[in-house]
């Protein structure tokens, strides 16, 4: 469905976040301080302004109460704060909030941002579980211990089923795969019987010490497969 959204913060996050909702169809309202932010967004958003976001009155002239959803995404704290505080006034339905840390993260949450993000340590999270796995082309942590992973199909996949490979709810992983790429298709939720293909991308999910158990067998199999003088001893 089709949504006002006025996205305050023209930074990397904040232009990436604006043209991306554009491109798939809201109405997407680019607000910034910064002249040279706004005009390189200017082409590819509904509309965008140069607008201090903690003046009340500049925000009530662009008619910010009628959004459905803002995006609060600057990164001095007090800017982020007035602004937050600014919206929810005004009366944005769905307010998200980006924090830098956590006190930052703690004052968006009692002012009333109905979601706060702190992309800054989801991608330190996300890499580090990247770094420490190997073979991972993304990690994404659900809750404590448990989360879902990206990952290129082995060679010792290929050519086996799922059911084969030990996934699923009962299977001896305890890993479930809830999609799987071959190139522009698709399969989410794929069958037990589905069998891989050389160059399959698996998106999986479980508990952190089975990922750990799935890739450290990865490993091994790489390993086995290399020729005895390239091993590592």
């Amino acid at each position: 469905m089709k949504k006002q959204i006025v996205v305050i913060g023209l930074g990397r996050l904040g232009e990436s976040l604006a043209i991306t909702l554009a491109g798939i169809g809201h109405e997407v309202l680019a607000l910034d301080e910064d002249e040279a932010n706004v005009q390189k967004i200017a082409g590819s958003v509904t509309h965008a302004a140069q607008v201090d976001a903690t003046n009340e009155m500049a925000l009530r002239e662009l008619g910010i109460g009628n959004f459905d959803v803002g995006v609060v995404s600057v990164p001095d704290i007090e800017t982020s704060v007035l602004t937050t505080i600014l919206l929810k006034k005004l009366g944005v339905r769905y307010l998200i909030a980006r924090a830098v840390n956590e006190l930052h993260e703690t004052i968006l949450k009692k002012i009333g941002a109905d979601k706060v993000v702190s992309p800054e340590r989801e991608m330190g999270t996300g890499m580090a579980y990247v770094l420490t796995l190997g073979d991972v082309i993304d990690y994404i942590p659900v809750t404590t211990g448990y989360g879902v992973v990206k990952m290129s199909a082995p060679d010792f996949f290929v050519g086996k089923s799922l059911a084969d490979l030990g996934f699923g709810r009962h299977g001896q992983r305890e890993v479930i795969v809830l999609l799987m790429q071959r190139k522009q298709e698709i399969l989410v939720n794929p069958a037990s019987a589905e069998k891989i293909d050389a160059k399959d991308e698996l998106v999986v999910a479980g508990n952190w010490d089975k990922l750990e158990d799935l890739f450290a067998q990865v490993q091994r199999e790489k390993e086995q497969s290399r020729p005895p003088s390239t091993r590592e001893v």
